[in-house]
């Protein structure tokens, strides 16, 4: 395993400073993702397109992040971390603005490609910054604070959108993100300290770079579309094969190249592969929950969307309070039992929501929901911790994205099973067939979940 002790690492004090300007942007781009999705009905309406038109608002962001997270996290250790975050706040504020102005549902679909593109730089290296700027002791409890705005971010946007969009316009939900950049801009010049790489003499590999965002593009395109499409049918068995050879072409290119994009040796480390492989599965359980259960509260409970959303805060507070805590914890006895401890809590709490009935009480549900969210905020920042901890100085950013990749990866992954188990048990005759297709699906990913602790107990005893 190799540490991660970088002399040039700001004094205690500039670290907090280091983490406020970091936690105002990642507190930004989480209440924008969750805002946005709020607001969908709105922006239908707005622009008299349809549901299907509106939708790409959503899954054109989520596309062109998902590919270009290596290509940024690559670019960060060639570059410079630096560099790449502020940039990526200049683009994201402009893509913000521009959305706030969009005429009509096309250009703002264009607008989110362009703040994307800010996104993922952002995404690609707050991780690295954070695990450059602050000691291996320390580490867990830095990237648990990031945790915290983060889920403070996704507890506050529905609400916030909601407010904004039926007092002033749904313009400004958009709007607010240029003050909100422009300070975490101001935040990062004065405390991210500079840096200017740490890969001399190696090269950007624009071919792998554009491999593997053609393959990631297309396989999550199919993996979005499967459902509406038919995941039989021509379109997408089409696509799914095309991704594959690209994604295949990817690694043979990367194999060969002595400055790849992706350096392939870092799964030799068991530490780095486990983690991996476990985070796609946490964010599999993640959004089948965030999928699954406004279907539940709102149309199997018949609850109002002000009611439900109230509900389903119970996740997002408690992985809020639990990140830190169990970041500071995996720093004083490692993130290994933490991680797993964070998954076998994940996979009871799905255990305990397969028993939702028609009438189980809210108390049940948040109870359900609380639980849930515990497990996720113990999880999350050990394993960040031991997938950073694991890689090489110089492979940070590279490191960084790959764990963002694993991220959206395991969301469109959980949301795409998890709608393939509840619709095909839905399209039974049976007057519960709701609920029991809700519930067979969280029963498959409580053992998903423990399958996931399984994975995160081959790492190391030690990760530091």
């Amino acid at each position: 395993m190799t540490r991660v002790d970088d002399p040039k690492q700001p004094d205690s004090r500039a670290r907090w400073g280091v983490l406020l300007a970091v936690g105002v942007g990642t507190f930004m781009t989480a209440l924008d993702g969750s805002v946005v999705n709020i607001i969908l009905p709105v922006l239908r309406a707005s622009f008299s397109t349809s549901v299907t038109n509106v939708e790409w608002v959503v899954t054109t962001y989520l596309l062109v992040v998902s590919g270009l997270l290596l290509g940024f996290g690559r670019l960060g250790d060639l570059r410079g971390h630096k560099a790449v975050y502020i940039a990526g706040f200049g683009l994201f504020v402009l893509g913000s603005a521009l959305c706030g102005l969009a005429p009509s549902v096309g250009a703002m679909i264009g607008f989110r490609g362009l703040q994307a593109l800010g996104g993922a730089m952002l995404y690609a290296n707050s991780p690295a910054i954070l695990t450059k700027s602050f000691p291996p002791a320390q580490r867990g409890q830095a990237l648990g604070l990031q945790g915290t705005m983060t889920y403070l971010g996704l507890t506050v946007g529905p609400s916030l959108g909601g407010l904004l969009a039926a007092q002033v316009g749904w313009r400004w939900v958009f709007y607010l993100n240029v003050p909100v950049g422009l300070a975490a801009v101001l935040l990062s010049l004065r405390f991210v300290p500079s840096d200017t790489g740490e890969t001399s003499g190696e090269r950007f590999d624009f071919l792998g770079a554009g491999l593997f965002l053609a393959g990631l593009v297309t396989l999550l395109f199919a993996l979005n579309q499967g459902e509406e499409w038919g995941w039989g049918s021509v379109p997408i068995l089409s696509l799914g094969i095309l991704a594959v050879a690209l994604l295949a072409a990817f690694v043979v290119l990367e194999r060969r190249l002595a400055s790849p994009m992706l350096d392939l040796r870092l799964f030799s480390n068991t530490t780095f592969s486990s983690s991996t492989a476990s985070a796609v599965i946490n964010y599999m359980c993640v959004y089948s929950l965030l999928f699954l259960m406004p279907f539940y509260l709102i149309q199997g409970r018949a609850l109002g969307s002000e009611k439900a959303g109230l509900v389903l805060t119970a996740l997002p507070l408690v992985m809020a309070v639990a990140a830190p805590l169990s970041g500071t914890l995996s720093d004083r006895i490692g993130p290994r039992m933490p991680s797993v401890w964070g998954m076998g809590i994940l996979g009871g709490a799905l255990l305990l929501l397969s028993r939702l009935a028609p009438d189980s009480s809210m108390a049940f549900v948040a109870a359900g929901l609380a639980l849930a969210g515990l497990g996720i905020g113990i999880f999350v920042a050990p394993n960040t911790s031991a997938l950073l901890g694991s890689a090489p100085r110089q492979r940070q950013g590279i490191a960084s994205g790959i764990l963002a990749t694993g991220r959206n990866v395991g969301m469109v992954l959980g949301v795409g099973l998890a709608g393939a188990i509840f619709t095909t048990i839905l399209g039974s005759a049976h007057s519960d067939a709701l609920f029991q297709g809700i519930d067979a699906a969280f029963l498959a990913f409580a053992g998903l979940a423990a399958l996931g602790a399984a994975v995160a107990a081959l790492r190391q005893r030690q990760s530091t």
